[in-house]
C-alpha cells in the first residue's frame, strides 16, 4: 500500500506562486471580492507563504508553499461529529463534502490552517464555466474544503495502469502544484517506495516537518535553504 506524501525544496521555491494558481484551476476553487478577502474569506488550498528577513535594503526573501500536511495523525479527522474528513489507507486525508455539516470544528483543530470554510455559493460567469474542471465537484456553500493531493487524478491514473495491465508508476500522477511548478521544487511520490524520489529527499539532512513536536506526522516535508 503506497503512502503518499509530498517534498518542498525551499532552495528551489521562488514565489512565483504557479502552484497555487494551478491549484485553484485545477480545483475548481471560487475567489472573493477584495470586502470579502479582508475578512479572512479567501481560499487557497496551496497557499505560498512569504518570510522577509533583515532590514531594508539589506533584506532577503523565503518562500513557503504550503498545502495540506495529510498528516498520519490528522486532529481535524478526530473531531469532525459527521467524518466528513476521513484518512485513507493510502495516508490522504479526503474531504467528503455532502456529509460536510460546516461546524469548522476541524479548522479549529488544524494547527496548519490548511481548511477552509465555503462562506457563499460559488459563482461563474457563462464565460468561464467552460474552463471548469468537471473531474472535481462544485462545493456548495457551508462545507469545509481542503488540498487533497488531486485525489481525482490519482485515482485516473490507477484506471488507466489497470486498464494498461501493469502497475502504477511514478511518472503516472502528479497533483496540480508539482505539475506546474517551473522549478521543479515540489517533488511528490510514494514515501515508503525506495524507488520514487520523494522517498530519498524525505531522509536529506535538509529535511523537516512543519511543528513536528505536535505529533501530527506530516507527510509534507521541506528542505530547507542551503547557507
Amino acid at each position: 500500500m503506497p503512502r503518499w506524501g509530498m517534498v518542498i525544496d525551499l532552495d528551489r521555491c521562488t514565489g512565483c506562486a504557479a502552484c497555487e494558481v494551478a491549484c485553484k484551476s485545477e480545483n475548481n476553487i471560487a475567489t472573493v471580492r477584495p470586502d470579502q478577502a479582508d475578512m479572512g474569506r479567501a481560499m487557497s488550498w496551496m497557499k505560498v507563504e512569504t518570510k522577509i528577513e533583515g532590514d531594508f535594503p539589506d533584506t532577503r526573501l523565503s518562500f513557503a508553499p504550503r498545502p495540506c500536511m495529510q498528516c498520519d495523525n490528522p486532529p481535524c479527522v478526530k473531531v469532525c461529529p459527521v467524518s466528513a474528513t476521513y484518512l485513507s489507507p493510502e495516508g490522504i486525508v479526503g474531504q467528503i463534502y455532502p456529509r460536510c455539516i460546516g461546524c469548522r470544528y476541524c479548522a479549529n483543530a488544524c494547527p496548519y490552517t490548511a481548511k477552509y470554510f465555503n462562506w457563499f455559493a460559488p459563482a461563474w460567469p457563462d464565460s468561464e464555466r467552460a474552463h471548469l474542471d468537471p473531474d472535481v465537484s462544485v462545493r456548495p456553500r457551508g462545507v469545509m474544503e481542503k488540498c487533497t493531493f488531486c485525489d481525482h487524478r490519482l485515482q485516473q491514473a490507477k484506471e488507466n495502469a489497470r486498464a494498461a495491465g501493469r502497475p502504477l508508476r511514478e511518472s503516472d500522477f502528479q497533483p496540480a502544484c508539482a505539475d506546474a511548478c517551473p522549478t521543479r521544487a515540489i517533488v511528490f511520490g510514494d514515501l515508503d517506495n525506495p524507488a520514487h524520489r520523494v522517498s530519498t529527499l524525505k531522509n536529506d539532512p535538509r529535511a523537516t516537518r512543519l511543528m513536528e513536536s505536535l505529533g501530527t506526522e506530516p507527510k509534507v516535508y521541506y528542505l530547507t535553504q542551503k547557507a
